[in-house]
């Protein structure tokens, strides 16, 4: 058979001469056969290895007839929230909530459920009491065992127990979904599908599970956040397939245990190549096109994944509860397979737009030991300083591009997922460096430093300012030696833990020496399952369990977030309210070192065609020595993080 969307109605199974799915997957998002999705990944897997599945996409909640567009399975019902914490997309990190969403056709907002997995996964169970039900995804994933939930304030608890599922399935689930499948075409009953890695399950008793790390009871860690601290820190350090053990987490109330087993192996580059080779559109599903397609696609269309996992272990990311620690690569044949597809599509114009993954400029685990005794379960391999064991090398990334560079039709092959700069530094070798500068940069350069105030970095698991800066420098001189005018992008972040007035203000110094306002700034979004969001909710590092500060208020938060974009004049009052309150009304005044003049700028500034102090915008900042300007392209999220854009007006003072 021809290559064709998998059937979303049930013409669609006649089409194929189906009587009966074997799996019916019910998805958050739109559906997009492309893979980036996880949706689209996991169908075509089972599909590959012998599976009937039907699609249901963003199914009406609030009717139980919507559950039985495909009727009903024959192994069991699928239930993933989307490529997003339905949270996340929902919501902005001020919990108002959102105007689109990009996996949606036509991105409208409101075409999925808050916490989209459990609702889903209930209305199924309503329907279909007894057919067995796996939740996976990174909802599921992220929110496995008890976990904070930040748009309740409260702790909830395993989203299986909530969801009523049989089992939930977290990481990147090629390899456990189909053990779960052939156990359960097998005849096994989905109660005793319990020995399968990648996978959380619950039970009455321990008496089958002799080897499992006891937690402590959800009521334990509701009365005491210190308790769950602890208890997150040991999860956190059980993430590693070669050294985690079994963890139990028992739930008093329900009288009952919810046991996660171990996560599955990385892929091999073999099985990685084979999973992204699958039959895949490569789009939305045409019955889209009414509505204009979604929005997502556009970011990913015509971008290449080079790589999963990564090891730089930022705070606020949650890549080490969902994808892991260890590197895993594709092979340079197979993105090049994939390369040449791309550029027979009707609408590519000679652009790739990324190629990478979590980190573009990891291609191969940090140290050898890693793929036969793990990753260091108490230490990070780039943080505080790069471990004597890490193996630094962007040769076989540098190869990649330069044999994408060369195939015909493309004209330029840009790096838009982010690189790690620190990692970059320790490399002796320039050439990567200098041929990222000549080739792959599309005059800006994205790169997140976050902050520069050292301890909020260290709260953040981020090297010092000062390899930032040293960074800077060469990226610097080296554009200035290719004859190039290229500039640097930083993301930064507000109001993370650690960040006090005084280091907001610090960082308001540095963009004010730098010459630069930025359009996008990221207030610290404490999404489930991150080292940052336990901070948040308990007020200790669970690393150390010591007292770490914590900017929760929403009016401190405001004024930490209008610090950073200081040269917004309907910032002005929060502005001043914050160097005063930090003591430092040094920065009021009409020097050239002050932040803000003593009164608010005049009602008609900052009209179109305006000026800011006799100059435009990019003049004065090229006065100013400033090494950035422009807008900045978004970068691919990391997973359950969005980025807030500010797009706001200059105007005169």
């Amino acid at each position: 058979m021809e290559r064709d969307f998998l059937p979303i109605s049930r013409p669609d199974m006649k089409h194929r001469g189906w009587e009966q799915c074997d799996f019916v997957y019910v998805i958050g998002d739109a559906y997009v056969d492309h893979p980036t999705f996880g949706h689209a990944i996991i169908s075509r897997v089972l599909e590959d290895a012998g599976y009937k599945v039907g699609i249901i996409s963003q199914p009406d909640w609030k009717d139980p007839e919507s559950i039985l567009a495909l009727g009903e399975p024959r192994l069991a019902f699928l239930v993933m929230g989307g490529n997003m914490d339905s949270m996340v997309n929902h919501y902005s990190v001020s919990k108002r909530r959102r105007k689109t969403d990009a996996f949606t056709p036509g991105g409208v907002i409101g075409k999925r459920p808050d916490h989209a997995a459990v609702v889903y996964c209930n209305l199924i169970r309503r329907t279909f009491p007894h057919k067995p039900v796996i939740v996976g995804g990174i909802e599921a994933s992220l929110r496995r065992l008890a976990h904070y939930d930040y748009w309740s304030d409260s702790l909830k608890r395993s989203l299986l127990l909530d969801s009523q599922a049989d089992l939930l399935l977290y990481g990147m689930g090629e390899r456990s979904i189909v053990e779960v499948a052939e156990a359960l075409d097998s005849g096994l009953d989905i109660s005793d599908i319990t020995y399968i890695r990648g996978s959380v399950y619950k039970t009455r008793s321990l008496e089958s599970v002799y080897d499992a790390l006891t937690l402590p009871s959800y009521e334990a860690l509701c009365a005491d956040q210190k308790t769950y601290a602890q208890s997150f820190y040991k999860q956190y350090c059980n993430t590693d397939p070669f050294i985690a053990k079994r963890l139990a987490e028992p739930y008093e109330k329900e009288g009952c245990w919810v046991v996660q087993n171990p996560p599955q192996e990385p892929l091999t580059t073999e099985e990685m190549d084979h999973v992204y080779a699958l039959p895949y559109m490569r789009t939305y599903h045409p019955s889209y096109e009414k509505a204009g397609g979604v929005p997502a696609i556009e970011e990913v269309k015509f971008s290449l994944t080079s790589n999963r996992g990564c090891f730089g272990g930022c705070s606020f990311c949650a890549l080490t509860f969902h994808q892991g620690r260890i590197v895993q690569t594709r092979s340079h044949e197979a993105i090049i397979d994939e390369a040449k597809e791309v550029i027979q599509d009707p609408d590519f114009k000679g652009y790739i737009h990324d190629v990478g993954g979590p980190t573009a400029n990891f291609r191969h685990p940090s140290c050898q030991k890693q793929l036969t005794k793990g990753v260091c379960p108490n230490r990070q391999c780039l943080f505080p300083t790069p471990c004597k064991n890490l193996q630094v090398d962007h040769r076989d990334y540098l190869e990649l591009l330069r044999k994408l560079r060369a195939l015909p039709g493309v004209k330029k092959v840009f790096i838009r997922s982010g690189i790690r700069f620190d990692y970059l530094l320790c490399d002796k070798d320039d050439t990567f460096l200098k041929e990222m500068v000549k080739h792959h940069i599309s005059g800006q350069l994205k790169v997140a430093p976050e902050h520069v105030a050292d301890p909020v970095l260290k709260m953040m698991g981020k090297p010092p300012n000062a390899v930032y800066q040293k960074f800077i420098a060469k990226y610097q001189r080296l554009n200035e030696k290719l004859g190039m005018k290229q500039y640097v992008v930083p993301y930064l972040m507000s109001s993370h833990p650690g960040s006090t007035l005084k280091e907001a203000v610090k960082l308001a110094e540095y963009l004010r020496d730098l010459g630069y306002m930025p359009e996008q700034v990221q207030d610290f979004y404490p999404t489930p399952s991150t080292i940052s969001t336990v901070m948040y909710y308990t007020g200790l590092d669970p690393r150390t369990m010591e007292p770490v500060y914590v900017p929760t208020n929403p009016h401190e938060k405001a004024m930490q977030r209008a610090l950073i974009q200081y040269r917004d004049p309907k910032n002005y009052a929060l502005v001043r309210e914050a160097l005063e309150k930090a003591g430092r009304q040094d920065l009021i005044g009409f020097g050239k070192e002050c932040l803000i003049r003593p009164y608010p700028p005049k009602k008609d500034a900052g009209k179109p065609g305006k000026q800011e102090n006799g100059k435009t915008a990019v003049k004065a900042l090229s006065r100013k020595g400033g090494k950035t300007q422009g807008k900045p392209t978004p970068r691919r999220s990391r997973p359950g993080e969005r980025r807030e854009n500010s797009r706001p007006r200059r105007k005169k003072r």
